[in-house]
């Protein structure tokens, strides 16, 4: 009997606390919870939508990080031309984007929960800000909150940071990888660009504009989409590639395919399901309805 794909699209943008959003009805949240229930492998994608209740400010939108900084000034390109001016400009940027202390938020914990329950296999972000593992990292230590699915219990969370992770630092010549925050304290105290103990100079731990996501990364989460039963795609735009074709490749395969969202996303097409929520509020939801049937 052939297996049918579900692929569930849930998308936010900046705008998510606005006034009039409909909330998904018992209905789309019931389909989607018996489809998450029946999944052999269930895999989300998250985007900035799913942080920015956290207070991580978005690059793009409204008061957007790129309305004050110029991207320009942070490709591959002038890291490798200019490394010391380029690290002088990382560090504003990183001063702006991480100046908080910034927690997982109900969104977060839901998916985190989800998969230490065994119900989603895997997380694909587009975030850089760490959060997913901080959210799996809670629930790890929570008491007994949930409980595992017999299928997957004894598999382990999968995160992966399709955009890497700014909260480290990569060496470009010996690839040891480092926390950052000791190493914007050196570039602020003069030392540009930063270098390691082996001489070769430091970069954030994050794919730059002109640079190519991890080759294994990405091929990994393209497996993961072609795979997948369901495919969560979250507080994403739909509109950034390579992430952007996972929810298509997962469709291709004959995709289930619903979309929880604000506004229009370059999917709505493929969609089967189609509704409007806030993650902070759907995801604990749907998370309710799965423990619930």
């Amino acid at each position: 009997m052939p297996v049918t794909i579900a692929v569930i699209l849930f998308t936010i943008t900046t705008t998510s606390f606005c006034s009039g959003v409909r909330r998904s009805s018992m209905t789309d949240l019931d389909r989607l919870a018996t489809a998450l229930r029946n999944a052999e492998t269930a895999v989300a994608l998250t985007g900035a939508g799913i942080s920015a209740p956290s207070g991580v400010p978005t690059f793009r939108g409204d008061d957007g990080v790129w309305d004050h900084f110029d991207e320009g000034q942070f490709t591959y390109g002038r890291f490798q031309s200019d490394p010391a001016g380029f690290w002088a400009d990382r560090l504003a940027l990183h001063r702006a984007m991480f100046d908080g202390e910034y927690e997982p938020n109900v969104g977060h914990e839901a998916l985190a929960a989800l998969e230490r329950e065994g119900y989603l296999d895997a997380i694909c972000t587009q975030n850089t800000d760490g959060l997913h593992t901080a959210a799996a990292a809670s629930i790890d230590t929570g008491a007994g909150e949930g409980t595992a699915d017999p299928r997957r219990a004894d598999e382990g969370p999968t995160i992966l940071e399709l955009h890497g992770n700014a909260r480290r630092v990569r060496c470009t010549d010996c690839g040891a990888r480092t926390t950052a925050e000791p190493i914007f304290d050196r570039v602020s105290d003069g030392e540009r660009p930063p270098t390691c103990d082996c001489g070769g100079i430091y970069k954030p731990d994050v794919v730059l504009f002109g640079e190519e996501l991890p080759g294994a990364v990405i091929q990994r989460a393209r497996s993961l989409a072609l795979e997948s039963d369901v495919f969560l795609a979250i507080g994403s735009s739909l509109v950034v590639e390579p992430a952007a074709s996972l929810p298509r490749l997962a469709a291709s395969s004959g995709a289930t395919v619903g979309i929880v969202n604000l506004e229009a996303t370059p999917c709505d097409g493929i969609a089967d399901v189609a509704c409007r929520d806030d993650i902070v509020e759907a995801l604990p939801r749907l998370r309710d309805r799965i423990e619930t049937q």
